[in-house]
């Protein structure tokens, strides 16, 4: 009997060890890398990510490792000398190996995705664009990571997956709990919208109430076992960049002079632009009879008006194009009712980092901020940011008012909403952007199928126990017969 209770109580104590998890077991994370290329319009970056492998279908798990800044203007300026684009990746790749164990180098995914930039670029030269693509393709393909390919991301897919970064790192899409020791899946309705503004372009992105209405405008996504049917759209050619070149278009062209008043830059402030420089995008290169003939330089005087550059601004929209329609922004483009917290990054953020006003003041306070900018003359803004970059520097009038007119008069935020809008550009330890939700969604690291409930056990753990406790029974009934 002594020995059949002994027999017993390490059946007790193997069916304790067969109800171990996974994770209680102390085991060395295998930890994994991933890297992206931001190629912008002008500029771009690259980020390194990490994640332990091991908990990849889970959610918050990604960290960035690294950012990278690429020295000169994005890979759209080196259409007349595409080598250099790839030349240009090899300072940031350089970093980015020192940031990852030599014996995980080959197994990084690598990928760069090109944005307005360069779909400008294609519009106006597709071989120019093609061969920059050829170059950093090649260049990349020469380190020892597995390369995934350069392309050039259409606007509605930036915009998604700038969507799916924020709602990512914020846990929006599901969410484990201690108490309850499941995963739970956060209401639909609690996902962040994305505002995005670059050199060239700006997206909008949210989940509206019902279904899109436009086909044209609408992604589809299942992530975690649950389905997405976003808005998302985006503006070629009303990126910060574009707007400044258009606005100073319809300047000249409405005073026709070789010196013009510019009422979004500072008093004190001139700035010389050649006629020939309009014809270098496609956002301005349509001939307009107002313009002087031939390649004339303007010089373009600040007046440093708030509410003057605000009804210039105004002049880039056409929202007649609306007609008496709610559901509509600009230029006849249909757009759902706003829903929700919305995360503005990107240039909304930095422009409004200057003015110290990212931590979420009421609308006339952001307006006032805005309007004392815009009546500092030169003088006065480069003695007082002598760190700031000069070239910038006159510019953040006419971005702020921007920024103004997009959310409010084209995207239709209100007094009441615009406290919805959140301007940061980080989330946890990583940048907000289309990055991460790209990899995400390449490497598959967010399943269509949601999280177990419970987690599994290692297959090994339980044909050791049940062996065990096999072996235990047939030995205990052996000693029972003798």
């Amino acid at each position: 009997s002594a020995i059949v209770g002994a027999l017993v109580a390490l059946s007790i104590i193997a069916l304790i060890l067969s109800l171990v998890r996974v994770e209680d077991v102390t085991l060395p994370p295998t930890v994994k890398y991933g890297m992206v290329f931001d190629a912008g319009s002008s500029h771009t970056s690259l980020f390194v990510y990490e994640w332990d492998s091991n908990k990849e279908n889970n959610t918050g798990v990604v960290s960035q490792t690294l950012s990278c800044d690429v020295q000169g203007q994005g890979i759209s300026s080196y259409a007349n000398n595409p080598p250099e684009a790839g030349n240009s990746l090899r300072e940031c790749l350089d970093e980015a190996l020192k940031a990852v164990p030599a014996e995980k180098q080959r197994d990084v995914p690598a990928y760069l995705g090109a944005t307005a930039g360069m779909r400008l670029l294609r519009e106006q030269n597709s071989s120019a664009a093609e061969q920059v693509l050829a170059e950093v393709a090649k260049t990349m393909q020469e380190y020892p990571v597995a390369f995934k390919g350069a392309r050039i991301l259409t606007g509605e897919e930036e915009g998604a997956y700038g969507w799916i970064t924020i709602n990512y790192l914020l846990d929006s899409f599901t969410k484990y709990s201690p108490k309850a020791h499941t995963w739970l899946h956060p209401e639909a309705a609690n996902t962040f919208g994305a505002l995005d503004l670059g050199g060239a372009s700006t997206q909008i992105t949210f989940m509206p109430e019902g279904s899109v209405m436009s086909q044209n405008e609408v992604s589809e996504f299942t992530l975690y076992g649950y389905s997405y049917n976003i808005y998302t759209h985006s503006y070629l050619c009303y990126g910060q960049n574009e707007m400044l070149k258009r606005l100073a278009k319809e300047l000249i062209a409405s005073f026709p002079s070789t010196r013009v008043h510019h009422p979004c830059y500072p008093k004190g402030y001139t700035e010389t632009v050649s006629l020939s420089s309009f014809r270098g995008s496609p956002c301005t290169e349509r001939s307009d009879p107002r313009l002087p003939r031939g390649d004339t330089n303007v010089t373009l005087e600040g007046s440093g008006s708030a509410s003057g550059c605000l009804a210039a601004l105004r002049e880039l929209f056409n929202f007649s194009a609306c007609g008496q329609s709610q559901d509509c922004t600009f230029d006849g483009v249909y757009q759902p009712p706003l829903r929700g917290q919305f995360i503005a990054f990107s240039a909304f953020y930095y422009n409004f980092k200057f003015l110290n006003l990212t931590e979420g003041q009421p609308l006339p306070v952001v307006r006032e901020a805005i309007e004392e900018l815009c009546a500092r003359s030169w003088e006065d803004l480069s003695s007082s940011y002598p760190k700031e970059n000069p070239k910038r520097l006159p510019k953040y009038c006419a971005n702020a008012n921007y920024i103004l007119t997009l959310l409010l008069d084209a995207y239709k935020f209100n007094e009441t909403s615009w406290n919805n809008i959140l301007f940061q550009m980080k989330a946890g330890s990583a940048d907000v952007g289309w990055t991460l939700g790209y990899m995400l969604n390449l490497t598959n690291m967010i399943p269509a199928e949601a999280p177990a409930r419970v987690k599994g056990h290692r297959p090994s753990l339980w044909a050791a126990a049940v062996t065990f406790i096999i072996l235990t029974l047939v030995l205990g009934l052996v000693a029972l017969l003798l």
